[in-house]
């Protein structure tokens, strides 16, 4: 592989830390207190045009490649945000990859260009109380009516839905006793917001206050044709193509967070001094952030190859792969290296205004999401060491 950037993959790079930089981690730390959503922040990563750098051109995009996207994560993170910009991007991102991929050309039309230029966002709707990682155990149904679809049931831990101006609801349009494979009868519905029988109430979380994530509940909503995204029937096979990118561009957070954190505890390490010298001089503080570092360099190897072979057009399988490798090692690392920065920090390292606690707290979420580590490990030995499935 050549780690080598192009010139233009070094400028979103560079451009992505240089907004980081304006929005530091005082910025995230006064939003988190405050339970604020980071408009600021969004409004401009969304004016530079970061959510439309996998559209095409046609559509306000660049027609970059998920490498690019991956390197804007990565530094997002790194400069100062830690996990905050990773969800926000991510969120943004997401509805927006599913409607580039599936939307008919009049959806396309009416989305994509207000998307790419961050002038509208869209909140995705998957899990329900009952399906999680199991998400072929939705609930959620929408019923033909004429012209019309009636949708009723309800979703969980759909974040920023309050925010947006659409969300993607994956509802089944025929009962799972009704179809022979439980992947089929499930479709995808894109819903302009505010919609009448459409309601939420807020989940509290233990990090992440800036995004608030709610149970959302459909009573009788009542949506057109024209809001159907790609075929009835085939929305789980249409949200299939989107899995490898959500892991590669959490793990390229999770790297961002964790050497955010690394470049504090090293900072600090040198200038506190103890007993007359750096605590960094000390190998009980020296190791441990050195492996940190060697770990999480590890974990961005595997998500920039992940990246490069979806770029390159690889089968699902191999891309898979490696993505649910660096998604693996992205979260393990980063909950390592911002343990180990708070231990380097001691009791400055739990005190709020010195940040660190909220990047190990933010880390927790990796590991859960968007798949958790166990369902990772039961993918890789199942379908990469050829293992018999084990749940």
């Amino acid at each position: 592989m050549n780690f080598d950037l192009t010139m233009e993959q070094q400028m979103i790079a560079d451009t992505a830390a240089d907004i980081a930089k304006q929005y530091g981690p005082e910025y995230w730390r006064e939003k988190d207190d405050n339970r604020a959503y980071p408009i600021e922040f969004m409004n401009e990563i969304g004016s530079l045009g970061f959510f439309g750098l996998p559209l095409e051109e046609k559509w306000g995009g660049a027609a970059a490649g998920l490498t690019d996207v991956a390197l804007a994560m990565e530094a997002l993170c790194r400069g100062g945000g830690g996990g905050g910009p990773a969800l926000g991007y991510l969120f943004g991102l997401l509805g927006t990859l599913s409607v580039s991929h599936h939307a008919n050309n009049a959806q396309k039309q009416k989305y994509l260009p207000a998307f790419a230029a961050g002038e509208k966002t869209c909140a995705f709707a998957l899990s329900e109380p009952n399906a999680g990682t199991n998400s072929l155990n939705i609930e959620t149904f929408a019923e033909k009516d004429g012209d019309d679809y009636i949708i009723n049931g309800g979703k969980w831990f759909i974040t920023n839905i309050d925010n947006t101006d659409a969300v993607l609801i994956v509802a089944r349009t025929s009962k799972k006793e009704d179809v022979k494979n439980k992947a089929a009868g499930i479709s995808l519905f894109l819903v302009d917001l505010p919609c009448e029988g459409i309601t939420y109430t807020p989940i509290d979380k233990q990090g992440y206050h800036y995004y608030k994530s709610f149970q959302v509940f459909f009573d009788n909503v009542r949506v057109c044709k024209e809001c159907l995204l790609g075929e009835e029937g085939k929305g789980f096979y249409h949200l299939l193509g989107t899995l490898n990118p959500e892991r590669i561009l959490i793990a390229s957070g999770a790297v961002g967070t964790a050497k955010l954190a690394l470049q504090h505890a090293i900072e600090y390490a040198k200038e506190r001094n103890v007993f007359g010298q750096p605590i960094g001089g000390h190998q009980a503080v020296q190791h441990p952030l050195a492996a940190a570092y060697a770990k999480v360099e590890a974990a961005w190897g595997q998500v920039l190859k992940a990246a490069t072979l979806f770029d390159q057009g690889k089968p699902d399988k191999e891309v898979g792969d490696v993505a649910n490798m660096a998604k693996y090692l992205a979260a393990e690392s980063a909950l390592d290296a911002t343990y180990h920065a708070m231990q380097t920090l001691g009791g400055c390292g739990f005190a709020r205004e010195y940040h660190v606690e909220r990047w190990f707290r933010e880390c927790q979420l990796f590991r859960l999401a968007p798949v958790t580590q166990q369902m990772t490990l039961n993918y890789l030995g199942e379908h990469v060491l050829g293992l018999p499935r084990s749940y």
